[in-house]
């Protein structure tokens, strides 16, 4: 099958594409015939150091849709020609590739009206932004919110997510260029953070309140700053990093939670229930996708051998949305 591959850690620009062999779906796993994948900031952050249990060529990629062409032994939920979407284990050999495997009961079926393209675009980010604004945060009508990177993966979901929620008033960060876009998602305030204090704009928002949840998906050093903009009883979820001062900051008269996040941490738990959890959200998701509840935010497509040129250009920033490879 053909593949984009890596034949040791690296940047984009060292990917290579190449001719491997077809999987074989082993206890309770599927193969899927991709049809699309996308790309995500996770994947070249990871091939950039490697990982010791990864044997070289190894392909990268965590989200795919397409079709099952095999099941292994002990699969009952699915069977040859369901269409499926998934986000992957960083551990095994990715989506980047014509076939790729999957645990079953990690795999979501896709509805009528989704296409492969939209299925791909979200698992990664989507998942993050469903399980931290749902789950973690459990966002509540009339609360405000401020999510950071709105122009982003994670953070178009977010937007999009916080308005089905009905949070007010929501407050997203954004270069110029990004802020007609986020606002067409559902933002209300879209703070500059080239040029504008996000913390001011944030209190001058909520009344000098605080805004009373976060998603930050940039690193440590902005989670730390969050506490400061929380409000009372406040809630911060953190994707690339958690404060690394949190239970001597502020005085009693600020109380607050910190969430820390990471989606395919479930594929290294060793907890079925958590394994679970997210087939059930990819499925949940895509009906809101299915029910035109949600836009799959897919801004731009490309092929197998674009990926280089287009991971280099997402690690730079320089991308809204989603990029998806169709195969």
């Amino acid at each position: 099958m053909r593949a984009m591959v890596i034949n040791a850690p690296g940047a984009p620009d060292t990917f290579t594409m190449a001719d491997m062999p077809i999987p074989e779906p082993g206890l309770g796993e599927i193969r899927v015939q991709i049809k699309a994948a996308s790309l995500n900031p996770a994947d070249y952050k990871m091939t950039a150091n490697g990982n010791p249990a990864w044997q070289y060529p190894f392909i990268p990629g965590l989200d795919a849709a397409g079709i099952v062409d095999a099941v292994g032994e002990g699969v009952t939920g699915f069977v040859i020609g369901d269409h499926v979407a998934y986000h992957g284990s960083f551990m095994k050999p990715g989506t980047y590739a014509e076939y790729g495997i999957t645990k079953a009961h990690m795999a979501g079926r896709i509805p009528s009206g989704v296409t492969f393209e939209e299925a791909a675009a979200f698992p990664c980010a989507g998942l993050t932004a469903y399980q931290a604004l749902l789950e973690k945060l459990n966002v509540k009508a009339g609360r405000s919110i401020l999510i950071h990177a709105g122009a982003g993966g994670v953070g178009g979901y977010a937007i999009q997510l916080a308005k089905l929620l009905g949070a007010s008033p929501i407050i997203t960060t954004a270069s110029t260029a990004n802020t007609d876009y986020v606002k067409q998602l559902g933002a209300d305030v879209v703070i500059d953070y080239n040029t504008e204090d996000v913390a001011a704009r944030v209190m001058e928002a909520t009344n000098g309140l605080g805004v009373d949840y976060i998603l930050n998906s940039l690193n440590r050093v902005t989670a730390q700053a969050d506490l400061t903009m929380l409000s009372f009883n406040g809630q911060l979820a953190c994707i690339a990093g958690a404060p690394e001062t949190v239970a001597d900051f502020q005085p009693s008269y600020k109380t607050f939670s910190v969430h820390k996040m990471m989606i395919g941490g479930a594929h290294l738990s060793g907890d079925v229930r958590a394994e679970r959890e997210l087939g059930t959200m990819t499925e949940e998701f895509m009906q809101l996708i299915s029910d035109r509840k949600l836009n799959a935010i897919v801004e731009k497509k490309i092929s197998l051998e674009q990926i280089p040129a287009e991971l280099t250009r997402l690690s730079q920033r320089h991308v809204r949305g989603k990029i998806v490879v169709v195969m």
